[in-house]
């Protein structure tokens, strides 16, 4: 899977949120200052070219849908994160987050209970 830009993640997550919108909508949820229409709709055809956007007829327009989950999307990044500065170790990983993070034992039970509960 291909990587995207900041840009094109933006417009990814507008996309995810609204599921199957116009370019106008997509501007719509951008914060200002807003990009210009034909900026936003040139990375909207640039992440239909990399297979992560398709399109369907809406009046004289269309309105765009994404192909790639966000989970999906997410868990190639994570996985990308992992191996490129931690070895491909997840227990690294996130060891290095709670040392950082200043994770207290409490909040660090909470997210392993949260997890536990996700997996049942």
């Amino acid at each position: 899977m291909k990587q995207l830009t900041k840009a094109e993640e933006q417009l990814m997550k507008v996309l995810w949120q609204l599921e199957l919108c116009t370019v106008k909508e997509i501007i719509g949820q951008l914060p200002e200052p807003k990009p210009a229409y034909n900026t936003v709709s040139t990375i909207v055809r640039i992440l239909e070219d990399k297979k992560f956007v398709a399109h369907e007829p809406f009046g004289k327009g269309y309105k765009y849908y994404p192909l790639v989950k966000k989970e999906v999307y997410s868990h190639q990044r994570l996985q990308k994160l992992t191996d490129g500065y931690f070895g491909g170790s997840f227990k690294s990983m996130v060891s290095f987050f709670v040392e950082r993070n200043d994770i207290s034992l409490q909040e660090l039970e909470t997210i392993i209970k949260e997890i536990n509960d996700k997996k049942k």
